[in-house]
């Protein structure tokens, strides 16, 4: 290899093998989730978001060692930083579009009565201590 460290570069063919695991499972579980309920979506996302949190950290690592910011070309970091702009601008807009969404749609329960009482507690004004400020 060149005088490459074996372990160096076996570890990254491992981890290019991995991701090609994980990529392979989630195409395949994909079309099992077109007619799943909505425990088995909120599942699926949060593994989802699982591996993404697993792969930005590894790809932050990656991006502040020095073995591999000295040789990276500027070409290769161009890439990976414009692809995640382009993922952060997608979960922004991911992230508004929804939230905003269900704001909504609670705000609509709430006026039609339908939100659990179990789960959702209108907020009442706690009474508060008296001060020395407020009795003088």
């Amino acid at each position: 290899m060149y005088g490459l460290e074996e372990g160096f570069y076996g570890h990254l063919t491992e981890w290019v093998k991995m991701q090609k695991k994980i990529l392979e499972t989630i195409e395949k579980v994909r079309e099992e989730l077109k007619d799943a309920d909505r425990l088995s979506l909120i599942i699926a996302t949060r593994t989802a978001f699982q591996h993404i949190m697993r792969t930005i950290k590894a790809f932050d690592q990656w991006l502040q060692d020095p073995f591999v910011i000295n040789h990276m070309p500027r070409e290769m970091i161009l890439e990976v930083q414009e692809r995640v702009w382009k993922i952060l601008k997608d979960i922004l807009e991911l992230d508004i579009k929804h939230t905003s969404e269900f704001r909504d749609y609670i705000s609509k329960l709430a006026k039609e009565g339908k939100l659990s009482p179990l789960l959702w507690a209108k907020p009442e004004r706690a009474p508060r201590r008296p001060t020395l400020s407020t009795t003088m």
